[in-house]
């Protein structure tokens, strides 16, 4: 097997997006097949397979190729992550939004970002944890958790990234705001919210989140805490904007960087961790710091100096 890049890789996808999902894995096994010595394909068909597998097994492969959305991506890091051996982590984007590996800059085509794997640089990359659980781009609660539940399933396979725009119109004509308590590295904030968002990627729902630098390098994590609905706040928050603004925005956003938290509420309000909903507070949160080594495309070499 001399002169291949790996010797063993395993490329793993959920079955149930059809033929597009079938021509994307044929797209990428195109692409790497030939750097590789034993490439192992394995289809994951129930929730938690995934984890499961890349937990069990990926400590035997040179390399991990995770095909799919972020809901897929969250899954089977949480596998890896937990693995004796971690090996290098590639991401191609099969999702809607398809968010960390926007993060990564890589292309959002299968078989481009697969190219990629070949070309593109490696850098070890921060991942968070909530309640024992691993996270690669944001937690959030309130608004954003509120969001993600509104969003209809039908609608989401007819209009993509549009349906996350739908979801949230309607949200915010019911958006309540909710009692919190936030420990972080050098305070306590006690106060009112609609949204608390800690982020370590910088890509949400397709937008670019509007914090400085690459936030997977820097050994933090972004808070914002949100403390009012209104709409075109609301919805600039969820679609990026300056953080300057944010800064003058009168105590209604509030800004922190922290290595951990604990968020405290008076009732258990759910937790969506990289669009998936199945934790609830009181969340204790922290960075991971240069946790898995991931492959970034080839415009992100400014990473290697974060």
């Amino acid at each position: 097997m001399s002169g291949m890049r790996w010797e063993k890789a395993m490329l793993i996808y959920n079955r149930k997006a059809g033929k597009e999902k079938v021509d994307q894995l044929s797209d990428a096994v195109a692409a790497i097949a030939s750097e590789v010595g034993e490439l192992t394909l394995v289809q994951t068909t129930e929730p938690g397979e995934g984890e499961k597998i890349c937990r069990e097994r990926s400590s035997d492969y040179d390399l991990l190729l995770i095909l799919g959305g972020d809901g897929t991506v969250h899954e089977c890091i949480n596998g890896a992550a937990k693995s004796s051996s971690p090996p290098e982590i590639a991401i191609l984007p099969g999702g809607t939004c398809n968010d960390f590996a926007r993060t990564l800059r890589l292309p959002l085509q299968v078989g481009k970002a697969a190219e990629q794997v070949l070309t593109g640089p490696v850098y070890d990359t921060d991942i968070g944890e909530v309640n024992g659980r691993v996270f690669t781009n944001f937690i959030g609660i309130g608004l954003i958790t509120d969001t993600s539940e509104n969003i209809d399933s039908d609608e989401k396979e007819r209009m993509g990234k549009l349906s996350y725009f739908l979801s949230t119109l309607r949200t915010l004509r019911q958006a309540e705001p909710f009692a919190f308590r936030l420990k972080h590295d050098e305070g306590t904030v006690d106060s009112e919210a609609v949204m608390i968002l800690i982020a370590n990627g910088r890509s949400l729902g397709t937008a670019k989140l509007p914090f400085a630098g690459e936030g997977i390098h820097d050994g933090m994590l972004d808070v914002l805490i949100v403390r009012q609905a209104g709409l075109s706040l609301a919805w600039q928050v969820i679609n990026g904007g300056d953080l300057t603004d944010y800064r003058e925005s009168g105590g209604v956003i509030e800004y922190i960087q922290t290595t951990s938290l604990r968020v405290e509420t008076d009732e258990p309000k759910g937790i969506d961790s990289d669009g998936e909903i199945y934790l609830q507070t009181p969340a204790d949160i922290s960075v991971l710091p240069s946790h898995l080594r991931f492959f970034y495309g080839d415009d992100a070499q400014l990473a290697e100096s974060e």
